[in-house]
């Protein structure tokens, strides 16, 4: 079989939805699958929709486009605010996107009376994190524009939260979130029906017994296709961790120093990491790098270290075990290691399975995050 490949298996990723899905909708919250990290491939995204998530969720306007090709017909939903040059595709194949700019209305306005079709929008509000988001004290006066817009039909709000400064989703801010909503209807008679309260990251607060607040909808992507949270990367209990793996192949396997020698200088990623210790290692070298994927974000197996790595060569020390030449070398991934496996055009996607709902090994609950 083709290497490096991302073995991806179905069956998890379904069992994974499904457990997500079902508990959420316990809190009466629905779930968007994030189709991003797997550009949109539609035999995931078809998995997803049979586990019951009620939308799609992507970034990019070609991963909906590619999916609407497919024949999904599902609602579909972008989730990063629409470039003014994407207008028309936007308004074309996504049925609903997250808003944060009046210019980006306007124009989305203008290419949904070009077709006939009304544009569902949700509109994003900064609680802390800085990355999108209106600020809170304009939401009011944003709506009372948004309103005189045609064909565009605002359908609530939502917030992000952990992915550029950490910040945690907790009662404070979700608090926020369910107070904007109800100022939003009350100043300007605007029933806000859907109020996506985050991603993956709010998993741990809902958990735990967060008080859910007005929020009905959480954008999933990592917790569905790696079984853990992103917080601290912990698995979920009930998850399979393992549902995705990268597998390359070994080229080089040799007994070498475990330290580098001659006179340093930079190198063309970062600094090298040295085995611990001294003396001669057990050194393999695979046919896969840092423009194929985040080394950091390997999880090796036991007895194996990821030591580093360059644009086409990962480095490992393998321990007491000298690996042969042409062997196979599995890792389980980070969702960084993850997104840049997928959209790298090096690595083959092996789809495994077909909708069977596999019991969980207990062994995979609680393993560490990845390094």
């Amino acid at each position: 079989m083709n290497t490096p490949r991302l073995d991806i298996n179905l069956d998890k990723i379904f069992h994974n939805a499904s457990v997500l899905v079902k508990r959420l909708k316990e809190d009466g919250i629905s779930v968007t699958g994030v189709t991003k990290a797997f550009l949109g491939a539609p035999q995931i995204a078809r998995i997803m929709l049979k586990a019951g998530v009620t939308s799609l969720g992507d970034s990019r306007i070609s991963n909906i486009e590619r999916m609407r090709h497919a024949g999904i017909l599902a609602r579909m939903v972008l989730i990063r605010s629409p470039m003014i040059s994407q207008v028309d595709r936007v308004v074309a194949s996504a049925d609903m996107s997250v808003n944060t700019e009046l210019d980006v209305l306007c124009a989305l306005s203008a290419a949904a009376l070009r077709i006939g079709k009304v544009h569902d929008v949700l509109l994003m509000v900064e609680l802390g994190d800085l990355r999108e988001g209106i600020m809170p004290s304009d939401i009011s006066d944003f709506v009372q524009q948004v309103a005189l817009l045609p064909n565009i039909k605002l359908m609530g709000l939502g917030t992000n939260l952990a992915c550029r400064n950490g910040i945690s989703p907790d009662n404070e801010n979700m608090t926020k979130l369910s107070a904007a909503v109800r100022q939003l209807y009350a100043a300007n008679s605007v029933n806000a029906t859907i109020v996506s309260g985050g991603n993956s990251s709010n998993l741990n607060w809902i958990f735990d017994g967060g008080k859910i607040g007005k929020i009905n909808n959480l954008r999933l992507g990592e917790s569905i296709l790696l079984g853990r949270e992103p917080l601290q990367r912990k698995a979920i209990l009930g998850l399979f961790t393992d549902a995705t793996k990268l597998v390359a192949e070994v080229i080089e396997s040799k007994i070498k120093p475990s330290k580098a020698w001659g006179t340093i200088a930079q190198s063309a990623f970062k600094g090298a990491r040295n085995s611990v210790g001294s003396g001669n290692i057990n050194q393999a070298i695979l046919a896969i790098g840092r423009q194929d994927t985040d080394p950091e974000g390997l999880q090796a197996p036991k007895g194996v270290i990821v030591l580093d790595a360059s644009s086409d060569h990962t480095i490992l020390d393998t321990g007491k075990n000298k690996l042969r030449v042409g062997e196979e070398v599995s890792f389980q991934l980070n969702y960084s290691a993850l997104l840049s496996a997928m959209t790298s055009p090096y690595v083959s996607k092996n789809f495994t399975g077909s909708s069977a709902i596999l019991r969980p090994n207990p062994d995979l609950h609680f393993l560490p995050a990845a390094a």
